[in-house]
């Protein structure tokens, strides 16, 4: 598996395993498949309520403290008390004493706490329980922000990224800051895989179009975490290290891109809560 150094040093697993809208009941099973077949990288989310699913799969492998965990903190838990406590819970559901990354989920704007949840994380970082900290769907004028105020900036943005909507102007701010993107939605909507340039280099190079996507990924020097709870999809996702793109077939599946295209919410007006009541309403648990 190929790794990326973080700002402190720690190395990400390129390929990770995603588990949202992975129902809490099914999260063990999930993880324990993911684990079996090679992901050493699990992300999850406070607000996915599948956190103690991920640490019961830990457990039951023997792999807790072997494998890099992503959490994050959750809108309605954002201010810089608030995300000590929400940070505390998290570890326990986790069953971890120390987890590898931790994010801000959404900058909320509208609750102006970001700032302060920041300066809690980099406290958590401080004290070694988190090995690295980072942000999720922050776009430049808030990490500028971050930048402005508190004069560090995070290790990863993960934002939503896919050739339809791979956002160019974050993208290219975090590498100017040696910000590290991760992609979540990676793979975006059936209109992404069944382009005609993903669909050109897929009967290229003997792979399958998901596969080319999650390539293109991996090439631009981004981490990516896919999510699917079947052991072939699984296993597939992670065999991305045997073919090359070319610089052509990378150009062309980098135009594909519209702004447009946008399948997750806008970080500049997402409020939600994300707790369970809010995430129940919205489908997403």
């Amino acid at each position: 598996m190929e790794q990326i150094a973080l700002s402190h040093g720690t190395r990400i697993p390129q390929v990770g395993f995603g588990t949202f809208q992975i129902p809490q009941d099914q999260t063990q099973q999930a993880v324990e498949q993911a684990l079996e077949l090679g992901y050493r990288h699990i992300d999850t989310a406070a607000a996915y309520m599948n956190e103690k699913g991920v640490g019961d799969a830990l457990r039951a492998t023997g792999m807790a403290g072997k494998v890099f965990v992503t959490t994050k903190l959750r809108n309605c838990d954002q201010g810089y008390d608030q995300a000590l406590r929400a940070f505390e819970a998290s570890c326990e559901r986790l069953g971890l004493d120390t987890v590898d990354l931790y994010l801000i989920h959404w900058p909320s704007p509208a609750r102006n706490a970001y700032v302060d949840s920041w300066r809690a994380l980099l406290h958590l970082q401080e004290e070694g329980a988190v090995l690295e900290v980072g942000v999720s769907n922050f776009l430049v004028p808030h990490l500028e922000r971050l930048e402005h105020e508190v004069g560090i900036l995070p290790a990863v943005d993960q934002i939503e990224s896919h050739p339809r909507f791979w956002q160019p102007e974050v993208d290219a701010w975090c590498r100017a800051h040696d910000v590290v993107v991760e992609a979540y939605q990676p793979l975006g909507h059936g209109h992404d895989i069944e382009s005609e340039p993903v669909r050109a280099a897929a009967k290229a190079h003997g792979a399958t179009c998901a596969q080319v996507v999650l390539r293109w990924h991996i090439q631009s020097g981004r981490v990516v975490i896919p999510k699917s709870v079947h052991a072939e999809r699984m296993r597939e996702n992670l065999d991305l290290f045997g073919f090359e793109l070319t610089q052509d077939e990378m150009d062309a599946i980098s135009a594909l891109h519209g702004d447009g295209n946008r399948v997750s919410g806008d970080p500049a007006t997402f409020e939600f809560d994300q707790d369970e009541k809010d995430m129940a309403a919205r489908g997403n648990i």
